[in-house]
C-alpha cells in the first residue's frame, strides 16, 4: 500500500534533524537555562540620599585623576635629571609615575563607580545585527542614547560631568609636557658611533681593558666598549656606549661566511649589540647553534651566517664591525660600522 505522501514528509523532515549520538554522552541531568537573574535594587535607587553620597564620591575621583595629572606635571619640573646623577633620574621617574597613576587611576575607578552605583543596571540581551539598519533603527539608536543620557544623568549632574571633563582635560597633558625631553634633532648622529673616530681598540666592559687576539678563545664572548669611552663624563659616556656596544665572539673559521673572515681576525667576528628590532642588548648567546638572542622580544641572529635573523620580530641583521690586530696584538677596529646600528628611524633608508 502507497504510504500518505504526508507521512513521507514527517519522516524527511525528522530524519534530517535526528542524528545519532554515537559515542557523546548525554545527561539526563541537564541544566537548564538559569536566564537573567533577578534585578537587585540598589541603595542608590531607594535613597536619595546614597544617591548624591554616590555622586560626589565620583567627583571625587575625577578630582584626584585632576590633582594626580597636575602632580605629575609639577614633579617633572620639581624633580629634573641632571643628566648625571643616576638617582635624580629615579626620583623623577617614581614621582611622575606616581602622578600618572593617579590622573589613570581617578577616571578609571570613578568612571567604573559611577556605572556601578548610579547608571541603570539592569540586564538586558537582544540579538546583534551586523548590517546597517534601516532609518528607523538609526533614529531608534539616537533615541536609545538620549535615553541613555537621561537615566545616566550625564547632562544632568552637574558636578560629574564638570569633574570629568576637568580629568579628561588634564590627563593628557603630562603626556605632552613630556616631549620636551625628545630634545633638539639628532641630524646625523643616529648614523655614526665612536668607533668612527678609526684605529680604536676594542676594550672590555666596563674596565676598559684593551684585548689581545690571543685573549678570545673559540666559543668565548667578550662585551666591549670602544677605547676612550671609560673617560668621557655623562651623559655622553651613556650616549656614546648605547651605540658603541659590541659583541665579540671567536668561531671556527672553517663556519663563517667570507664577509666574515675578511670583516674578523681568524675567526674572531665583533657585531654591534643593539638590536635591530627595538634597541635592547642583544647579549645571550648559544655556543652550540651560534645564536645571539635579545631578551626582549626573542629576536634570533645566526652568528654564523652574517648575524642574519632566523626568528623574532627584528627586520634587519646585526651590523659587522671589521676588526684588526696592531703590531702589539691588540684587537682595533679600523673604522666605524657600514650601516647605522640599532632600530630604525624615519631618515633611514635601508
Amino acid at each position: 500500500m502507497a504510504k500518505d505522501p504526508k507521512d513521507l514528509a514527517v519522516v524527511e523532515a525528522h530524519d534530517e534533524h535526528d542524528y545519532e549520538t554515537g559515542l557523546a554522552v548525554i545527561a539526563a541531568d541537564k541544566l537548564a537555562d538559569p536566564g537573567i537573574e533577578p534585578h537587585r535594587v540598589r541603595m542608590t535607587d531607594k535613597s536619595v540620599k546614597h544617591e548624591k553620597a554616590a555622586a560626589r564620591q565620583v567627583a571625587l575621583m575625577f578630582f584626584v585623576s585632576i590633582l594626580g595629572s597636575a602632580f605629575a606635571i609639577w614633579a617633572y619640573y620639581a624633580f629634573p635629571f641632571d643628566g648625571v646623577n643616576a638617582n635624580s633620574l629615579r626620583i623623577n621617574t617614581v614621582f611622575l609615575g606616581l602622578g600618572i597613576t593617579l590622573g589613570l587611576f581617578g577616571i578609571g575607578v570613578g568612571a567604573v563607580h559611577w556605572a556601578k552605583t548610579l547608571m541603570p543596571d539592569a540586564e538586558v540581551s537582544e540579538e546583534r545585527h551586523l548590517t546597517r539598519g534601516t532609518e528607523d533603527v538609526r533614529a531608534a539608536a539616537v533615541e536609545i542614547i538620549r535615553l541613555a543620557d537621561q537615566e545616566s544623568g550625564f547632562s544632568r549632574r552637574k558636578l560629574i560631568r564638570r569633574t570629568l571633563y576637568g580629568a579628561l582635560a588634564l590627563f593628557p597633558i603630562p603626556a605632552i609636557v613630556l616631549f620636551s625631553d625628545l630634545g633638539p634633532s639628532p641630524k646625523d648622529s643616529l648614523r655614526h658611533t665612536m668607533w668612527g673616530k678609526g684605529k680604536l681598540r676594542l676594550t672590555r666592559d666596563p674596565d676598559g681593558t684593551p684585548i689581545k687576539a690571543s685573549d678570545v678563545q673559540i666559543g668565548s664572548v667578550f662585551h666591549v666598549i670602544p677605547e676612550g669611552l671609560v673617560d668621557l663624563e655623562a651623559p655622553d659616556l651613556l650616549n656614546e656606549k648605547a651605540k658603541a656596544a659590541v659583541l665579540l665572539v671567536r668561531l671556527d673559521p672553517s663556519e663563517i661566511t667570507q664577509k666574515q673572515r675578511d670583516w674578523g681576525y681568524d675567526g674572531i667576528v665583533a657585531y654591534s649589540k643593539i638590536c635591530t628590532h627595538v634597541g635592547c642588548p642583544v647579549a645571550l648567546y648559544e655556543q652550540h647553534t651560534h645564536h645571539l638572542l635579545c631578551p626582549c622580544h626573542q629576536s634570533t641572529f645566526d652568528l654564523a651566517n652574517d648575524c642574519a635573523v632566523v626568528f623574532g620580530p627584528a627586520s634587519r641583521p646585526l651590523p659587522q664591525l671589521k676588526i684588526e690586530v696592531d703590531a702589539e696584538g691588540y684587537l682595533v677596529a679600523p673604522g666605524d660600522f657600514a650601516e647605522p646600528v640599532g632600530p630604525s628611524f624615519w631618515e633611514r633608508k635601508a
